[in-house]
């Protein structure tokens, strides 16, 4: 088995810190990974050096992300029909009942959101491009996590305590496991206040054309303008977004016998 490089994997560490903060000090960064000043310096320099990071002069000099990033990404999602084609369906379910809309991926015990479509009303929701959150916790998390084989399913969520991240949030894994089997016999998801207290959510999977769910689609709204009527209409909604999306990537829904 090759074995891994250090200095790849500390310059990984801190490429993706930035994940999760736009502006990192070399102190911020030595703090936050534990390496030694001058490690960091030397690598810091490097990424610099090939524009992956820009410094930008202060008291201290502060480094953020650099556009060779950018262009490995659009480099990734280009190769993604999925990204291109939920922007659209996205986009069309967003204006359909003008709340946020989003697409997401499972990645471990986590889901990455891949697109986000905004409504026009200024709500602030734990959600955005990029971001990661615990799977779990969210509607498009669940359509996915329901997706999943026992035995994947239990690598992936183990027998613990879960991470919470509202009141509401499922932490224990026997009753996410309930939870998950009443997804798959409804075929929608429900994030109730257990992602961000403020927001509900409704989710739908995305299937490719082997059928396998390759991603989920959701509908998110503050409790204030969700209502068992509104509930009905996003979930009507968000499966037909999921089954549009679905289509644009191959699936064809079985014939069933008559």
């Amino acid at each position: 088995m090759p074995r891994v490089v250090p200095a790849v994997i500390r310059t990984l560490d801190i490429l993706e810190l930035f994940l999760d903060h736009p502006r990192l000090s070399a102190g911020d960064i030595t703090e936050r990974l534990g390496l030694p000043r001058t490690t960091v310096h030397e690598l810091l320099v490097t990424l610099v050096a090939r524009s992956y990071l820009i410094s930008e002069p202060g008291k201290p000099v502060m480094f953020r992300l650099g556009m060779p990033l950018f262009q490995l990404g659009a480099a990734f999602a280009g190769q993604l029909d999925l990204v291109r084609e939920a922007q659209d369906v996205a986009r069309a379910v967003a204006a359909a009942c003008d709340e946020a809309v989003h697409a997401a991926v499972l990645d471990g015990a986590d889901v990455i959101y891949l697109v986000k479509a905004d409504s026009t009303h200024p709500v602030r929701m734990v959600s955005a491009v990029g971001r990661r959150l615990p799977a779990h916790c969210t509607a498009v998390g669940k359509v996915l996590l329901a997706s999943l084989s026992p035995a994947d399913l239990d690598a992936r969520v183990g027998g613990g305590d879960l991470l919470g991240m509202t009141p509401d949030s499922i932490t224990d894994p026997d009753r996410l496991r309930a939870e998950l089997d009443r997804v798959r016999a409804e075929g929608v998801a429900v994030d109730d206040g257990e992602s961000d207290s403020a927001v509900r959510c409704v989710g739908a999977p995305v299937r490719d054309h082997t059928g396998t769910t390759v991603a989920a689609m959701s509908v998110s709204a503050p409790i204030i303008r969700w209502t068992p009527a509104t509930h009905a209409a996003w979930t009507r909604l968000v499966r037909d977004g999921a089954a549009e999306l679905s289509a644009r990537l191959g699936y064809r829904v079985p014939n069933r016998p008559r």
